[in-house]
């Protein structure tokens, strides 16, 4: 119980003056850019209803699954978009990446925790662990785009999310352009745990932005399986078609 408050008129003069300043300072979805009404958030209702949902956020037969198959031990795998170079999640994913909008990763992993709760699939994890971007890379956009994705689904689903597990100990190359097997070797040690304790025996979600083969995931969720991750699950954000 607050010691200070604040009376019930205070309280309608906040939200009327919030409403004033929408006003003038109104706030746009980033799908489609038309203004937000009072309740909508980062998204319109139009447009959350138009995301390309893959429909298997992270389920047991699906094809983010079977990329890792012979690969990799992955319990779960999934994503909660289908990435298409036009379209509504290109350009949610471009604002997130390149323009400055970390507040889409965190709005997208909300979305995706709830997906999880649709399918009793939230109880799952004990612990999430957003893909680590290079500390070069990092300091250039001033956030990880993963982990505010992984931000989102705690804030839905109440599992913590974990940072500092890992880091990218090599600025690597992109990966575009490669092919699967140039992939692998261009990341295979790029991936180092610094919180081994944090990890042993739990059962671990690794999160990422787009998943296209699979390498990168597969490196770094190697290393958290090598220092004692108990169940190792990952899903992402898109998935490139």
């Amino acid at each position: 119980m607050s010691l200070f408050p604040v009376k019930s008129n205070e309280n309608t003069w906040l939200t009327r003056f919030s409403d004033f300043a929408s006003l003038f300072f109104p706030k746009y979805c980033f799908g489609c850019s038309v203004g937000l009404v009072k309740g909508e958030e980062i998204l319109c209702t139009r447009c959350i209803l138009q995301l390309p949902l893959t429909g298997y956020p992270v389920g047991d037969d699906n094809p983010i699954k079977e990329k890792f198959i012979a690969r990799i031990p992955v319990k779960y795998a999934g994503a909660l978009l289908k990435f298409r170079k036009t379209g509504i999640g290109q350009r949610l994913l471009h604002q997130l990446k390149y323009n400055n909008h970390p507040e889409i990763g965190i709005r997208l992993g909300k979305i995706f925790g709830n997906e999880l709760k649709k399918f009793a699939l939230d109880k799952e994890f004990d612990l999430i662990v957003p893909m680590p971007l290079h500390p070069t890379r990092q300091r250039r956009r001033g956030y990880n785009q993963s982990t505010k994705f992984a931000e989102g689904v705690t804030q839905a689903i109440g599992v913590p999310n974990f940072e500092d597990v890992v880091v990218r100990r090599l600025n690597t190359p992109s990966q575009t352009r490669k092919n699967k097997t140039e992939r692998w070797e261009n990341v295979k040690d790029a991936f180092r745990i610094q919180q081994p304790s944090a990890i042993r025996g739990r059962r671990i979600l690794l999160v990422d932005d787009i998943i296209t083969t699979g390498a990168s995931i597969e490196a770094c969720g190697q290393q958290l399986l090598d220092h004692g991750c108990n169940e190792l699950s990952v899903a992402c954000i898109a998935e490139a078609q």
